[in-house]
């Protein structure tokens, strides 16, 4: 058997991220040749991938960050099976570089993403690769981007929630982060009335007339009521619309026209894992 030294071991293990152990195993089995050994790696990951297939993978982290010119953003959820692998430091890590990657690249969609070299391969044979080392279900679960004068990220202490926000003139830090938390804290549905889908609209109108049936309305008055419960919902669930979290006395429109007449949002992403 090839005599492994432990400098060939440890080389090893900073490329591929493995256990010291299944390093050395590895290049015995491929005599020495790292190009072997990494690739003895990938399958095994592989192979554990393919075993846990069917297991839960509900646990993650949500990462958002924003570009050094603060006008682009991206957000993403790398999702595994316990929260102590969220919890750990490496495995944060390797979910910030496919972040950093999205965000240099700017992917139109996940499996483009998925696709995207990371070093020496594609993102999702990295992610296999770590399936292999860390022993559970990785999955790449959620990509966006967005592009605006002025991005903000927040990333809810714990790293299961974030959010990213638009807006359509450059201002101060605090500004952008007080909307982005209170998108993180209220998971509005629109910036506003506007932009509800017909869908959602008819649903709650819907929900409206069955509620004031039950609570015996008279047949004539369901459709006023049930407008008035709508207009309750737009108030509730569109961002601009929406009572200041940090003062609700105020709307969020009215907070962001007191820092400027024309600071309004033009676009906001928002993702959770179990909150």
């Amino acid at each position: 058997m090839t005599q492994i030294k432990a400098a060939e071991v440890s080389k090893l293990r900073k490329i591929t991220g493995a256990g010291m152990m299944d390093c050395k195993k590895a290049l015995q089995e491929s005599d020495g040749d790292f190009d072997k050994a990494i690739e003895i790696i990938r399958k095994k990951g592989q192979s554990v991938a393919n075993k846990r297939a069917d297991r839960e993978a509900t646990e993650g982290v949500v990462l958002a960050k924003v570009n050094e010119a603060k006008n682009k953003g991206a957000i993403i959820a790398l999702n595994c099976e316990t929260d102590f692998v969220a919890k750990n430091a490496n495995y944060v890590n390797f979910a910030q570089s496919i972040l950093d990657l999205a965000l240099n690249e700017e992917p139109s969609n996940l499996d483009e993403l998925k696709g995207l070299k990371l070093g020496d391969s594609t993102v999702q044979e990295k992610i296999t690769e770590q399936v292999g080392i860390i022993g559970e279900k990785l999955d790449l679960a959620y990509y966006d981007k967005i592009a605006a004068a002025s991005v903000t990220a927040y990333i809810h202490p714990g790293n299961k929630l974030s959010s990213l926000v638009g807006l359509n003139i450059e201002t101060d830090p605090q500004t952008g982060k007080d909307v982005a938390m209170q998108i993180a804290a209220m998971s509005p549905v629109a910036i506003d009335k506007e932009g509800v889908s017909q869908d959602v609209i008819d649903k709650e109108i819907e929900i409206g007339k069955e509620l004031a049936k039950r609570e015996g309305k008279p047949e004539n008055l369901l459709e006023k009521i049930a407008l008035g419960k709508l207009n309750k919902f737009f108030k509730e669930n569109t961002l601009l619309n929406q009572a200041f979290v940090k003062e609700n006395k105020k709307t969020v429109k009215q907070y962001l026209q007191e820092q400027n007449k024309e600071l309004t949002v033009t676009e906001f992403k928002r993702f959770s894992l179990n909150i």
